[in-house]
């Protein structure tokens, strides 16, 4: 039963009960009290269920399941302890449970496979191949033990990838070894990265487009020598703490051309569903090597809110 049926025979069931309050009580219950009363519940079971189709329909949060638009993700294949080499592999499948074979390039890969530990850590950002049978692969290593979160982000065939929002799918797998807890995690928008500094600056605000900055400096000097790097000069991944759903992020500006350089500043716009803190993972290529900078940030709950810690250096 779909959540508009249930709320209609939610109401229902509080006419119904109403009536029988009606019947037993109207001695002590005037008429008017009585009509009220199921005016209001039928109007809040009406606000309730419009309230839960606009939710439904916003499609910000993604990545929180291993199914979407009739898409799914098959079983992940991975070494299953610490330092263990070997192949990491998995199919996407359709609506009829065939492998999914073709797709629509988004940001430059037909898809983009995304690994992270559950507290945040170890993240990785990476591209395997496409084998004839649908089968995508990899080599792996694991460096630490823990539980992780995969996600395939991909735009099917047919679908325009400018259109409909990417198809993002997640599945968990359990890795051995001597597990390391990470330390608890602090707002941070100043990461250093292979003798890189990188700085964010902005504001999240849930509910509305963010604009977001990060600048590079090496040796204090700005950086002006990045490259383009899936389809921009950076690519950030942003997932909210707790569940760690996918959030897609946009790079602003004109896509460059092949030999185009930029710097020290990367301009992005974030869609945050809620207030809370967020993971930033920014993917930077300097001299054809790709870098990744870490950030957490915690996001107001509104524009106008005064919740929340900004995206400020020092935060």
């Amino acid at each position: 039963m779909n959540v508009p049926t249930r709320l209609g025979v939610y109401a229902a069931g509080l006419a119904v009960l109403f009536g029988g309050a009606f019947v037993a009580g109207s001695a002590v219950i005037p008429d008017s009290t009585v009509a009220s009363w199921t005016k209001t519940a039928q109007e809040n079971s009406m606000d309730h269920t419009s309230t839960t189709q606009a939710s439904a329909g916003t499609g910000s949060v993604r990545g929180l399941s291993l199914e979407q638009d009739g898409y799914l993700l098959g079983d992940v294949a991975a070494p299953d302890v610490v330092g263990k080499a070997g192949v990491l592999s998995f199919q996407v499948r359709d609506g009829d449970g065939d492998p999914l074979t073709a797709y629509t390039p988004s940001h430059d890969r037909d898809l983009h496979f995304i690994v992270v530990r559950s507290d945040g850590t170890q993240f990785r950002h990476v591209h395997p191949a496409l084998g004839s049978d649908g089968t995508w692969s990899i080599p792996w290593t694991w460096t630490a033990a823990g539980t992780y979160r995969v996600f395939a982000d991909f735009v099917p065939a047919g679908r325009d990838a400018s259109g409909a929002p990417d198809v993002t799918l997640t599945r968990t797998i359990g890795v051995a070894g001597d597990f390391v807890p990470a330390p608890a995690t602090h707002t941070s928008t100043t990461a250093q990265v292979d003798g890189f500094t990188v700085a964010l600056h902005g504001d999240l605000h849930a509910g509305t487009m963010s604009g977001l900055t990060v600048e590079i400096t090496h040796d204090g000097k700005p950086v002006t020598t990045l490259q383009p790097y899936l389809g921009a000069f950076g690519h950030l991944v942003a997932l909210r703490a707790g569940d760690l759903a996918y959030l897609h992020v946009h790079p602003e500006g004109e896509e460059p051309a092949e030999g185009d350089l930029s710097g020290p500043k990367i301009g992005f716009m974030a869609d945050v569903p809620t207030a809370g803190r967020y993971l930033l993972y920014l993917d930077f290529q300097v001299d054809g090597q790709v870098h990744t900078a870490t950030f957490v940030v915690d996001a107001a709950p509104d524009a106008a809110g005064d919740a929340g810690t900004s995206a400020h250096p020092g935060a």
